[in-house]
């Protein structure tokens, strides 16, 4: 708990204070500067904890700790950029599905596989299973997050299927090998931890995997599988 509190001083002095000069300024007094007659040495005195008002910092834990709380400021300021869904009015419940996930599909914490099935804009049906990750990672969200266009299957995601041409295609992903030759079904390998993924809606989905129904204007049927990875990088 003291560890604690020492950084949580150390963390409050970092950010009042630009640099480690103007910390130790603020622990010099009127009184001091004239004793002293030396500004430099007043400061050195401080650094080394013989003078001074307050907490006791060295130059090395002020400087590493700035530079920690920088990045980490620089880093959520990233994050933010590239999450095309943030300050999105999302109306619908399978885009507020999707928004919730591109975080973590985007840092790899899930994985998540989505299923559409609906028409085309020839009004054909079609139907196929998207890898949300590869798909974040290849192409823009914002056009479907901002409602531009809708996220439909293509004859390059995972597998696509056009009921009315019987066009069948599957292709594997930089996460997923597709499993097409299963005798019970089409089945889904993650390449991370080489874990199954099942989407027949008649069986479980496999292990640190879910299956959840979206209910959406949008679609006739939407459905995201989510997996959490156990394997540590």
């Amino acid at each position: 708990m003291a560890q604690d509190d020492a950084m949580t001083a150390v963390d409050n002095i970092v950010t009042q204070f630009n640099t480690y000069e103007d910390f130790l300024d603020s622990q010099i007094t009127t009184v001091d500067l004239y004793y002293l007659e030396d500004e430099g040495l007043a400061r050195q005195l401080v650094e080394l904890g013989y003078r001074g008002t307050g907490e006791i910092v060295k130059r090395e834990d002020f400087e590493a700790r700035k530079a920690a709380i920088e990045i980490a400021r620089l880093a959520e300021r990233n994050q933010k950029k590239t999450l095309t869904s943030a300050g999105k009015d999302l109306r619908d419940n399978f885009l507020k599905a999707l928004a919730v996930r591109e975080e973590d599909n985007r840092t790899g914490k899930v994985s998540s596989v989505i299923f559409i099935r609906d028409k085309n804009t020839h009004g054909q049906e079609i139907s196929g299973y998207i890898d949300y990750a590869h798909r974040l990672k290849n192409e823009d969200f914002e056009v479907y997050f901002s409602g531009k266009k809708r996220l439909l299957p293509r004859t390059t995601d995972l597998s696509f299927y056009n009921w009315d041409s019987h066009v069948v295609v599957c292709n594997s992903s930089s996460n997923y090998q597709v499993i097409a030759d299963n005798p019970d079904g089409l089945l889904f390998k993650y390449k991370r931890d080489r874990k199954i993924l099942n989407v027949d809606p008649k069986a479980q989905p496999g292990d640190n995997s879910t299956r959840i129904p979206i209910q959406t204007d949008l679609y006739i049927q939407a459905v995201i599988f989510d997996h959490v990875s156990r394997r540590k990088n």
